[in-house]
């Protein structure tokens, strides 16, 4: 069995999703876990404890015993704030949330605006596009304007920055991953801003 399969099947059997496997030169196995998500869950967070991974840890270390799995580390861990994006159901759960995401090639002459034509990393809003032929297309939306610093007075005068707006399907990133912002402030502060 193989060792994406032999992992699958462990994760899924307690109850987790695989996220990530990574295997380094040094021997080191690093397994990614998350809580598994509904469609009707928006808004509830549900984050993967200490346990969780010492539970998934003690299974697998078993069972790769077992299988004859070589590897001199084993590390499993939760996504983390810049959390990768792979699947259809990753975004569809973080749907306007900031992301960062690299196409696969640059945007060419279809770039319209005040967009290089050679851009191919940006950082937005994941917005659902409207359905096309193909299923559903996603956009990310943004404004290259600086946000303005905290404490700064902003005129009530101020014209809002122009927002741009990009369309693209799966097949055509490199990467997507949650942008990893951070707020002191507490849960929920970031929101209320």
């Amino acid at each position: 069995m193989a060792l994406q399969e032999i992992v699958e099947q462990i994760v899924g059997g307690l109850s987790y999703d695989l996220v990530e496997i990574n295997r380094s030169v040094g021997g080191l196995l690093r397994i990614t876990i998350d809580l598994p998500w509904t469609p009707g869950m928006a808004g509830v967070e549900q984050f993967v404890t200490v346990e969780d991974c010492e539970k998934v840890t003690r299974q697998l270390q078993f069972t790769l015993e077992v299988e004859a799995i070589e590897y001199s580390r084993l590390e499993v861990s939760s996504p983390g704030i810049d959390r990768p994006l792979r699947h259809q159901q990753d975004f569809e759960r973080f749907v306007g949330q900031v992301i960062d995401l690299t196409l696969k090639a640059p945007m060419g002459a279809a770039a319209a605006g005040q967009v290089s034509a050679s851009r191919k990393k940006f950082r937005g809003t994941l917005e659902r596009a409207a359905q096309g032929e193909g299923g559903v297309a996603w956009q990310i939306v943004w404004s290259d304007e600086p946000a303005p610093k905290p404490g700064q007075k902003v005129s009530k005068k101020r014209v809002p920055p122009p927002l741009q707006v990009l369309g693209f399907a799966l097949d055509e990133l490199k990467e997507a991953r949650l942008a990893p912002l951070v707020s002191f402030k507490g849960r929920g502060a970031a929101s209320a801003e």
